[in-house]
Formats: structure tokens, sequence, C-alpha cells
């Protein structure tokens, strides 16, 4: 069995709790893991996610030419094949194994952007599951500004609003099965090691699919369990949330923004890699793994200047020491605009025709 880093699970349920209480654990987890899970939520019912899954699984069923005539642009929305988005560029042969499906804002029950035909009967759907996720990391945010001391606590929640044009994307993802990969070598990973770029991350995921990693301070690759212990009841698992860096470099590091991936996982420890994962019990890479994801930004004119926190002014560490991988270690002012886009960049190699990736052709 593989040891699991110890991320805390918080009830966020109205009834369990007062909310200082739930803010001071959830700026704890923030800090000290850059991740938690949380469970009970209110926003979100279980047939929302179930029913978004079941979209999710049609859509990367669709006809390749159908998802090809909505493939990713700058805006960060549309469809992106297998190998297309490259999330560890120094590192990788090759981009990811996986699909993806950006969706941006909508309108009315309507997506603003072309979307494969076989999900269109679904799109007042995807609206509202999208909305219900930013008023969930809305008020995490509030939570955050609670824990933290801020003066407006409700700082972070007003930047996020959802009348202004932001960066949030709802994202449906597919990593094929091993069998269907046999170019894949042992080396290769589904998702490249990255932070994620907003302020929160919602993961939602399928029970017994592996593959999520962290990277943990002693610079090992430690499996994050779909169920942590207590709740292998629960109707679905936990929805597992991350900061961002954009939240970490707001607050000048205090709040971590963690390094992780999505690995081929196996039960062995890979004899090329003294730091690779093992699986967790119950868990297996053989099959398809499917999940969606929730990144919230801030509104795009924001001005990423210092947060109105005590606690973050006199925070020693620093984005340096305490952000390891967060390429923004300097403070400078930016907008949450800027801030995308510069990771976005990156990111996709072929799609901003980067010198490096225009040397490697």
């Amino acid at each position: 069995m593989a040891n699991t880093t110890p991320i805390p699970v918080i009830d966020i349920s109205e009834s369990q709790g007062d909310q200082v209480c739930k803010a001071k654990e959830l700026v704890d987890a923030a800090i000290h893991h850059g991740f938690v899970y949380i469970r009970n939520v209110p926003e979100i019912s279980v047939a929302q996610i179930e029913h978004a899954f079941a979209v999710s699984g049609g859509l990367f069923r669709s006809p390749l030419e159908d998802k090809q005539r909505c493939k990713i642009e700058k805006n960060n929305q549309g469809w992106s094949g297998m190998h297309t988005e490259t999330l560890d560029p120094k590192t990788q042969r090759i981009g990811d194994f996986k699909e993806g499906f950006n969706f941006g804002a909508f309108r009315e029950g309507k997506a603003t952007q072309p979307i494969p035909t076989s999900i269109e009967p679904h799109e007042a759907d995807l609206a509202t599951f999208s909305d219900s996720c930013h008023k969930l990391c809305r008020r995490l945010l509030l939570l955050f500004g609670i824990g933290l001391g801020l003066d407006p606590a409700d700082f972070f929640t007003k930047a996020h609003s959802p009348d202004k044009l932001s960066g949030s994307i709802l994202r449906f993802l597919y990593y094929p099965p091993p069998s269907a990969t046999p170019s894949a070598q042992e080396s290769d990973v589904r998702a490249g090691a990255h932070s994620d770029y907003g302020s929160v991350t919602l993961l939602f995921r399928l029970r017994g699919q592996a593959g999520l990693e962290i990277l943990t301070p002693s610079n090992d690759w430690e499996p994050v369990p779909v169920c942590p212990p207590g709740t292998e009841e629960d109707l679905l698992p936990p929805i597992l949330v991350n900061i961002g860096d954009l939240l970490s470099y707001w607050t000048n590091g205090l709040l971590r923004s963690t390094v992780h991936r999505v690995s081929f996982a196996s039960s062995r420890m890979s004899e090329n890699d003294a730091h690779a994962a093992c699986l967790v019990d119950g868990e297996s890479t053989k099959d398809p793994r499917y999940s969606i994801v929730y990144f919230c930004h801030p509104a795009n004119d924001t001005l990423l200047t210092a947060v109105p926190s005590e606690r973050v002014r006199s925070f020693k560490g620093g984005l340096a020491s305490s952000n390891a991988g967060n390429p923004y270690a300097e403070r400078k002012v930016l907008t949450a605009d800027q801030h995308l886009k510069n990771r976005l960049e990156a990111t996709y190699l072929q799609l901003y025709g980067r010198k490096e990736y225009e040397q490697e052709q």
C-alpha cells in the first residue's frame, strides 16, 4: 500500500461548526498542504456531478471532426487533443497523454463558444453546474478571507464577481487507458508536473481511478486518494480543492500552491525513479480516467496588489521559499488577465508558436 499525504477533510455543510472554525481549518490546510478535501457541499448536488460526468463521457466519444471544429484557442476555450498540452515543458519529451475540453463563460444557459453537437442538449445543465462551482469557490474564498483576517473579509469574493469577464474555466478531462497508448515510455506522465494558475481549483474524481500525485517538501511524489479515510461511504468522493499560483502570489506565498501531476502509476516503484509513487489500495490506472475541474480566477482587470491582511503582510517566508515551482516569486503588480496569459503561453507551445517548440520541429 502506498503512503498517502495527510490532506485534511473538512465538512463545509452549514450545520457543521461555525464559520470561523471552518475558515481556520481551510487556511491551515492551504498553508501546510495547498490541498484540502471538502465534503457535504450544499452548492453542488450529487445528481449534478453525476450528470456532468455522463456528459463528459459523451463529449469525448464524439466524432473527431466534431471535436476538431471546437479546437482550443488563445482564449483558453475549446478542445485539446492528445499531446496538445505540455504542462512540464522542461522535462517532458512529449505532450500530456490526455484530451481536454475547456468551457468558458455561459450566457443565459448557452455556451459562448463552439461546442460538439453531441452535448448541445445539455448546455443549460452545464451552465448551471459551472455557476454552482463558481458559487462554491466564492464561499471558499470568503472563508479564506475570514481565516486570514482580511479587512474586509470579502476582499477575495468581490474580486471574483460572476458578472465580470475572467479566466475561470470548467474543464472536462479524459485520460485513455495505458493499453490505448502503447507509445508511452516509462518516463512519460499522463499530465506533467505543474501548479495551477488561478485562485482556487475544484477537482471532481471517480472512485477507483488513480493517478493524481503531489510533490512533497522532501521531493517525493505521493498519491492523493480519491476517497480518503472516513469518506468511503459518501455517495460521491469528496471534492479536492487546491490553491493556485495566483492566490499564492496574492498572499505572498503564505497559501501554498503545490506542484502535482497525473502519472501512469503502478503497484510497484519505478526502478528508474526513486521518488515515484505507488498506487493506493483499491485504485488502478489500467482503465480510462475521467475528471472534472473548475479553475476559478478573479475578474480580468483585478490588480494583484497586496491583500489587506496583517497576517499576510507579516509573513516572512515569501514566495520563493514557500511556493517552489511558481515562476512569479518576484513581487510585481499584475492584473489577473496578465498573470493567466503568461502561464498559458508556457503551456500551449504549439498554440502560441513558442521558439522552443519551433526549434524542436
